[in-house]
């Protein structure tokens, strides 16, 4: 069973913190949620909303038709109203709505009885609890976590506002259904960019240092909160090129260390990225991805970054390219970025987007992974070489201060030791060498999954966000199929060969269809079909569901 419910309204208005406490008291009866957020760029104005989508089973995505909309002004009310199927709204709006099931409610008469009309959203969020059945408790102990720094003043008033929300629903309307409760159900709500700090502190980073910018700035948010709790250093820099310089040097000492930026900002840290690419320092770096180019649409999602992360920085080198597709891939794969990076002494490179990054979604708690420290050694020899050629690529390490251990690090080309050479032979043999480490971890990295029946005769190839819409639509499309990579580069092909022998479809966010072109670089061939969306709003489930039925019913 899914009931999805949004809230709308203008920036400022509180629209976040409202969708997330509703989604928390959801999520405390024990169903699985998923949230998505739109908004322009402005602190105040425009027009926002959130959706949220609750069931008793796992879900991956937010729905174009809201079951139940509460509309914060009148705007929204046009906006909304005739799509949704039911509808909350202010009783003061004269005009009210068409819908067939609307729910005019005194929102603002009933939080300014109770002090403040900044309440106006505890009496929505608890209206619509009434009319889906779930208790007004479960909402109180929302209000006390979310209000517990404000005093207990505060967190009365918003009891007695949702009280008199909750009685004036029970009492005047129907519900529209009755959500059930799932007991012993412990979960979170998460959003991917949660999820990307929590595994970047599970993995043991120790300096992060980034400058502000949407949609990765949460990032930042995040590891400055734990900052004492983990001992973690934290530095707000001036610019990107300083983060990633930054970010560089604290790895070159001998911590773990991550930077973050979305697509402009990475594109300041380019030379830094070579730097750290020839010095064979590792660094973890997080493009979480807009709608570009410049400045783009700094509030939107979409993914056009790939082909930009894959080539970054002059000439080729060894890089580890991951695109988590949602909250639970965030977390476990922020974590294998670190360990190899660190193991394979290369940039490894998150690409995100503003949905997975923004989006908040229900997950049990993760588990703890048991972190190891690579290739940093402990007796040196006499005639230690840092850049040592070996069959794996992998040179032996060390950090700053080890007896033994100095060598030059520069950005000129080098040779075992470290020291600049231009010599013809030596500049073949160290380029060799970095990409000797692509040998042994295309290996090690996991082939694309694919979800829904092996055997379908259609499949559609996603990498990133797009991958919880597309999960959502195969559970309604027949004999088709997904197959879902996380790993971008280096590229695995097995699965997907097996797969381009069928028919197949890439789905993504772009205009130029990036992902065709890296598999038909890989395997010589590419997707016979492409479904792409480039208008800076996520795919949905019923918008794949179209496409793809058409892309059927010309096949047919």
């Amino acid at each position: 069973m899914k009931f999805s419910w949004r809230i709308a309204g203008e920036a400022g208005q509180g629209i976040l913190n409202t969708g997330l406490m509703f989604a928390k008291a959801c999520m405390n009866n024990g169903l699985y949620v998923f949230s998505s957020s739109d908004y322009p760029s402005l602190i105040r104005g425009g027009h926002n909303f959130l959706d949220i989508t609750i069931s008793n089973e796992p879900v991956h995505s937010c729905h174009e038709k809201p079951d139940l909309v509460v509309a914060l002004n009148k705007e929204s009310i046009e906006k909304h109203g005739s799509i949704a199927n039911a509808i909350i709204y202010d009783k003061l709006e004269k005009d009210g709505t068409k819908n067939k099931k609307a729910f005019p409610v005194p929102l603002m008469t009933i939080s300014q009885e109770c002090g403040s009309i900044v309440m106006r959203n505890t009496v929505a969020m608890a209206s619509s609890l009434a009319l889906i059945g779930i208790e007004l408790e479960t909402f109180n102990n929302v209000i006390k976590h979310s209000f517990k720094n404000k005093g207990e003043n505060v967190i009365n008033k918003n009891i007695e506002a949702a009280k008199k929300g909750y009685e004036y629903s029970v009492k005047n309307f129907k519900p529209l259904v009755k959500l059930p409760a799932i007991k012993n159900q412990k979960m979170y709500l998460v959003s991917g960019n949660d999820a990307v700090s929590a595994g970047a502190i599970q993995a043991g980073c120790k300096f992060f240092a980034a400058y502000p910018m949407t949609p990765a700035t949460s990032i930042l948010h995040n590891m400055a909160f734990n900052e004492e709790n983990y001992n973690i250093v934290i530095k707000h820099t001036e610019d990107e090129i300083a983060a990633i310089n930054m970010a560089i040097g604290a790895s070159f000492a001998g911590v773990r260390s991550m930077t973050a930026t979305s697509g402009g900002g990475f594109a300041l840290m380019v030379e830094a990225l070579g730097l750290a690419a020839m010095t064979e320092t590792p660094l973890v770096a997080v493009d979480s991805q807009r709608p570009g180019p410049a400045t783009g649409m700094a509030t939107r999602t979409g993914q056009g970054d790939l082909s930009f992360i894959l080539n970054a920085a002059p000439d080729d080198f060894p890089r580890l390219v991951i695109a988590p597709g949602d909250v639970e891939e965030c977390f476990d794969h922020t974590v294998n970025a670190f360990i190899y990076s660190e193991k394979y002494q290369m940039p490894a490179l998150i690409l995100v987007d503003k949905h997975v990054s923004i989006s908040h979604k229900t997950v049990p708690m993760f588990k703890p992974i048991k972190n190891q420290r690579y290739s940093m050694i402990d007796k040196i020899p006499n005639n230690y070489l840092r850049y040592k050629i070996t069959s794996s690529g992998i040179s032996p390490r060390t950090i700053p201060s080890q007896l033994k251990g100095m060598h030059c690090a520069s950005s000129y080309e080098h040779d075992e030791k470290g020291n600049e050479s231009e010599d013809s032979e030596n500049r073949i043999k160290m380029h060799d060498k970095r990409f000797r480490k692509l040998e042994s971890l295309v290996k090690e990295i996991p082939e694309p999954i694919i979800y829904g029946p092996k055997n379908a005769k259609f499949t559609l190839i996603t990498w990133g966000s797009t991958k919880g819409a597309v999960l959502e639509a195969i559970k309604e499309l027949k004999n088709v199929n997904m197959l879902h990579f996380i790993y971008l580069s280096p590229f695995k092909t097995k699965n997907l060969i097996e797969i381009m022998k069928g028919k197949t479809c890439v789905i993504e966010g772009n205009k130029t269809s990036q992902l065709s072109a890296l598999i038909k670089q890989n395997i010589g061939k590419g997707p016979d079909y492409k479904i792409l969306k480039y208008d800076g709003r996520p795919f949905t489930p019923e918008y794949v569901i179209r496409e793809v039925k058409k892309i059927l019913r010309i096949r047919n």
